[in-house]
């Protein structure tokens, strides 16, 4: 069966958009990917500038103490004595998942990654700015086995009650 060329064409621009979305998801994962593996990079490579000039302004670092939750500003603070010594940290992703909102504004992600602390899991927000993608929020936690959790547990309890019960008094 033979198809009209004016089918061909009604066909051509109803799927246009979608192709064109997909296409767009694609280069927007792409670069997103590039963001977070320059971010990963610039820490090994103790590149201090490079390193915060991918987060936003207004970000957020969550680390693996209980007691560190840092603003852009706090995180640099903190981070500064270790760049200058020309060590940070090394974290290379292993295994990544990016997901996108409807808008390809924002984009949220997990990501299992090999480090000094053997495996850890990232987590976090980017949002797409007029100078790209920057990250907006980032979890960092220790990947513990199920099956160590009760010697973790009995290794930090003490250090957590006391931090809790200072939260608690606050």
């Amino acid at each position: 069966m033979k198809t009209s060329p004016n089918i061909k064409r009604l066909l051509f621009f109803v799927l246009l958009p979608f192709f064109v979305q997909a296409q767009q998801s694609l280069d927007a994962k792409e670069q997103i990917t590039s963001v977070l593996d320059q971010w990963h990079k610039a820490a090994a490579d103790a590149s201090f500038d490079t390193y915060f000039s991918l987060m936003d302004q207004q970000s957020i670092f969550i680390g693996t103490d209980a007691e560190e939750l840092w603003n852009k500003q706090e995180f640099m603070d903190f981070a500064k004595p270790y760049f200058d010594r020309g060590k940070a940290w090394s974290f290379t992703a292993v295994e990544r998942n990016i997901y996108m909102d409807e808008n390809q504004k924002y984009a949220w992600f997990d990501e299992l990654l090999s480090t000094q602390m053997e495996l850890c899991r990232g987590s976090g927000i980017l949002m797409l700015t007029d100078q790209g993608w920057k990250i907006r929020h980032y979890v960092l936690s220790i990947a513990v086995p199920n099956e160590d959790v009760d010697q973790l547990v009995a290794l930090k309890k003490e250090h957590d009650q006391s931090l809790i019960e200072a939260l608690r008094n606050k």
